[in-house]
């Protein structure tokens, strides 16, 4: 991807920071009820006012300072007494961007985290426990461009409660400590620590989930944007096989880096960062010995964050053809799976630019060109969905992968703030089907009250209930259409998707193309000469492969 297009990725969830580390109050009470005798010790945990258990902080790995720098995950040591799982650890090393900066209170551009980081939490319906270890597994894996991100944004309390599934959400290593391919740390564990990450919780679930009242043998993997990239990444490793059997890809990428580029493919990759990173000599130990200061100050993570490489096709954890090349080889665990967009995946990314939109008081946004503003933004979530559901279930269907369903979010209820009208300005975005799934709409912060109010109350729940109801049936069955809603076929046998809207689900159908994307834009007559080849030029900037089919259809 271009630079600059992957640089908005560093944007990725950003509405959904501001909800992210807020100061809690005191920690809550411990319950008996909770008490857990894992591999390493014994921990307790706290009920809701609904019963639904949860488990805060847990180590599923060790600390990844020091020696165990860019190493794949070590073994956690035994503890005395009780462990208090009553607060959410602290994220791993990220640094501070404009909103989590007002989630966190502190300082844009502040390295902020700590490498001890490798923690889950866990959440359990009421009564679950390990004399009935027989409730399917869900494990959350969240977005952030894979370079920032925390556990403690999502709530996996009601979601338990209401489906009758355990819930486990997962922090893994960020940027350059999760994605680092320099050759001098060659163990024979490749160059996706991060995934390592993963494949070392999945491990967690396998030992201890039983104790959670939960079933090892039924675990679905689900993540959004990076998080669902993560989850294609998880399909294509050899390192995880049989540890997960469905999976859930919202509005995930299926690309990757080579490993040549991550090395040293440019100023960002792994060989000149190292050089940065330490004075004279570069070898191991020397990489492991250095600050966390010193590891990301050898990257610009201003604008071009995004640019990291991330998701690397090393040959160990990932096959060298890469993410796209194991699917479309079928080089990949064909479990069941869901992968889905949301209608105007752009417009988060968009509403930030301010080439596109003006700003007042920081929160009051309005597109310059409203309808530019959507014309840009439909077609640049149009290639999102063809690269996240059309091809990728074209490779599965071709490998011969019969389970597998798509989806399409187009919830655009929302409110207005003044001048603001987020239905407009945001529409079905980035990120906005999460607490739907989770049913928590305690999620965006400080614009909640604008996104979910007394007016779409009634729409939003019904959505919600039927997404999750999809979303837990797959979780118990492999099959999203023992929901018990309206019917949803496999996307293998015919071309259509389920649309998820105010008031609940229905059928779509039809399977887009780049080809249709471009002749749809050529011959728009919304749109001047000018507006068709710059949203010709931002296609080429999202997928530069696109470059020649683009020049041939457009007049540019």
């Amino acid at each position: 991807m271009n630079v600059k297009i992957v640089s908005r990725l560093s944007l990725l969830g950003l509405l959904a920071v501001l909800g992210a580390c807020s100061p809690s109050e005191l920690p809550p009470e411990t319950s008996e009820a909770t008490l857990r005798q894992l591999t390493g010790g014994a921990v307790i945990g706290f009920e809701n006012e609904a019963g639904a258990q949860s488990w805060l902080g847990l180590s599923y790995a060790a600390s990844t300072a020091g020696e165990n720098r860019w190493r794949a995950p070590q073994a956690v040591t035994s503890w005395e007494g009780r462990f208090e799982a009553l607060e959410h650890s602290a994220p791993c090393p990220q640094i501070i961007n404009t909103l989590s900066s007002e989630a966190t209170g502190r300082p844009v551009g502040e390295l902020y985290g700590s490498e001890d980081c490798l923690k889950l939490d866990v959440y359990a319906p009421a009564g679950a426990g390990p004399d009935t270890p027989d409730r399917p597994v869900m494990m959350w894996i969240h977005g952030g461009s894979n370079t920032w991100g925390y556990a403690s944004h999502y709530d996996g309390a009601q979601l338990a409660q209401d489906r009758n599934v355990v819930v486990v959400v997962i922090q893994y290593r960020l940027g350059p400590l999760g994605f680092f391919a320099h050759p001098t740390l060659d163990d024979s564990v490749g160059a996706n620590f991060a995934l390592l990450d993963h494949v070392a919780a999945l491990n967690w679930i396998e030992r201890e989930i039983a104790q959670f009242g939960g079933d090892a043998s039924s675990v679905t993997i689900f993540g959004e944007s990076a998080g669902g990239q993560n989850v294609a990444a998880l399909m294509a490793s050899p390192l995880s096989e049989g540890l997960f059997h469905r999976a859930i890809i919202q509005s995930g990428l299926f690309d990757s880096v080579p490993l040549e580029e991550a090395q040293s493919g440019g100023e960002q990759s792994a060989i000149p960062a190292a050089g940065r990173m330490v004075e004279g000599g570069v070898n191991a130990d020397a990489l492991r010995a250095v600050s966390l200061d010193q590891v990301f100050g050898a990257y610009d993570l201003g604008a071009s964050r995004g640019s990291l490489p991330r998701v690397i096709a090393d040959g160990v954890t990932l096959p060298s053809s890469g993410l796209a090349g194991a699917f479309q080889s079928g080089e990949y665990q064909a479990v069941p799976v869901i992968t889905g967009t949301n209608r105007d995946e752009m417009k988060l990314f968009n509403a930030f630019d301010p080439a596109l939109t003006t700003r007042r008081f920081s929160v009051l946004i309005s597109p310059r060109d409203p309808g530019f503003y959507d014309r840009l933004s439909r077609y640049q979530s149009r290639l999102w969905r063809i690269q996240s559901v059309d091809q990728p279930v074209g490779w599965m269907s071709e490998a011969g992968q019969d389970t597998v369903w798509a989806y399409r979010f187009d919830w655009d209820e929302a409110g207005s703030l003044l001048t603001t009208d987020f239905a407009d300005i945001f529409g079905a975005a980035h990120a906005m089907e999460i607490p739907f799934v989770f049913n928590n709409f305690d999620f965006f912060g400080k614009i909640d009250p604008f996104l979910f109010h007394g007016r779409n109350e009634e729409g939003r729940e019904a959505l919600a209930q039927s997404m999750g109801a999809y979303w837990a049936a797959f979780a118990h069955t492999g099959d999203p259409g023992a929901a018990g809603g309206p019917d949803w076929p496999s996307a293998s046998a015919q071309p259509v998707l389920m649309r998820f809207d105010a008031g609940g689900a229905e059928l779509m159908e039809g399977r887009d193309t780049i080809e249709a994307l471009l002749s749809d834009l050529a011959s728009d007559e919304s749109l001047t000469p000018e507006q068709t080849c710059a949203i010709g030029a931002a296609l080429v900037d999202w997928s530069p492969g696109l470059a020649d089919e683009v020049a041939g259809a457009l007049a540019c």
